[in-house]
This record gives C-alpha cells, structure tokens and sequence, in this order.
C-alpha cells in the first residue's frame, strides 16, 4: 500500500518541522505541503524538513488540499492522508487509520470526539458544529460519523470518484457527504487531539467560525435539496 500525506498550511513555520518528523515513514512514502499564501518561512522550513512543496495562493483549506492532489496525480498513492500543519493532530498514530483501509474501508475518519483530546483543544463552537453536521448527516444519509476531523485517510480511487470541488472550509464536509451518497466503505477511529501552535485559521476567529458553520449548512443543504444552491 502506497502512502502519501497532503498537509496543507497557512503560515506553519513553527509547527511544520515538527508535524513533518513525525509523520511515520514507512508507511509514508511521501509527504507533500501545499503552501496556501503563507508570509512566513512555511516552504522553506517543509523543505527542509523533507517534504515537497506546492503553492496554492488562494486561501482555503480545499483549495491548497485540491493543489496538492493535483501534484500526486503524476504518480499517485494507493492512499491518501490528510493531516492539519498546526500540530493539533499526531501525526504518529497515523497507522490506526491504514488498519480499517487494509480490512476493506474505502475512507477512514480520524475521530477527536471518540479519542484523547487535551483539555481546550476543541472549542465550544467546533464541539457544536461537529455535533449538528454528524446527525445531519446521520439523519438525511444513514452515515454514522461521530466528527469531521482533518486528519483522515482515503483511497485514491475513491477519492476521485467524489470529485471534490470545494476551496474553502467545506471540504471535509462535502467528502462525507459524497462519500455516503456514493455508498463508499467508511470507518472511524478514535484519534488524539492537542492545542495548536498558533491561532486556528477558523474556529480561532469570529468570521471563520461563521463562515465554515454556514459553508456546512449550506452543503448539507446543497447535495440533499433539489435546486439547493
């Protein structure tokens, strides 16, 4: 099985160093960073730290993951990881999302709700977010997620069978709304979550609280509603 780690980051040059060292190699074939418009030393530190790197200059979590998916497809994995560049997840326990892969799974959801997370590591808003997309998702597909946690794995076919489109904060939603209607294998397993180093570029501000709890509801609203959106 071939694995490869997409990290996209906005301004990580702290934390990067660090999530890169601990990304397990094997199984990690390759790690790539898809540098979404940092004004710091994000490249150089990836760099440095052996990764590859590839610019994306328009802000948003989905548009730096699609630029990153675009570099893999000259030579792409059997798997695909995604992981946050801000160190909240570990990156080590990386394996436990191959295990259900290797028994059938076609996605795997890292869980912060159903593993060990550091005491404000989640914020109350992302608690609540989280908590109203799963039983959306729950009561309009059947699928019974528990978080839509960054840190994931998916295979690569199945992953181009959802031909995600979303630039912005939508992009894990949207991949567990496809994903479902697409009748894809999922499986969850419970994850460690600690504080970031630095501000979230979302739940660390009002405006990017808002925007991706209203980018979820209008999805959810978008792929279920006839003429929605």
């Amino acid at each position: 099985m071939i694995v490869d780690v997409v990290i996209p980051a906005l301004n990580e040059e702290r934390a990067l160093p660090l999530v890169i060292r601990d990304v397990p190699r094997p199984p990690v074939r390759r790690v790539v960073v898809a540098d979404n418009g940092s004004t710091d030393g994000t490249a150089e530190v990836a760099r440095t730290a052996g990764a590859e790197v590839v610019r994306e200059p328009e802000k948003g979590y989905g548009a730096a993951c699609l630029r990153a998916l675009a570099h893999l497809a000259a030579d792409p994995p059997d798997v695909v990881v995604f992981l946050d560049g801000d160190r909240s997840d570990h990156p080590e326990e990386l394996p436990r999302l191959l295990a259900p892969l290797r028994a059938g799974a076609d996605l795997v959801i890292g869980s912060r709700t159903r593993g060990r997370r550091a005491r404000g590591s989640l914020t109350p808003q992302q608690v609540a977010g989280n908590a109203v997309a799963c039983v959306a998702l729950r009561l309009l597909y059947g699928a019974r997620y528990t978080d839509l946690g960054p840190f994931r794995a998916i295979r690569w076919e199945a992953l181009q069978g959802l031909a995600m489109r979303d630039r912005n904060w939508g992009w894990t939603v949207e991949m567990q709304i496809k994903a479902a209607q697409q009748g894809l294998r999922y499986a969850e397993v419970p994850v460690s979550y600690r504080e970031r180093i630095g501000e979230s570029k979302v739940s660390g501000t009002v405006r990017g609280t808002l925007g991706a709890s209203w980018k979820i509801l209008w999805l959810l609203a978008r792929h279920t509603l006839p003429g929605a959106g």
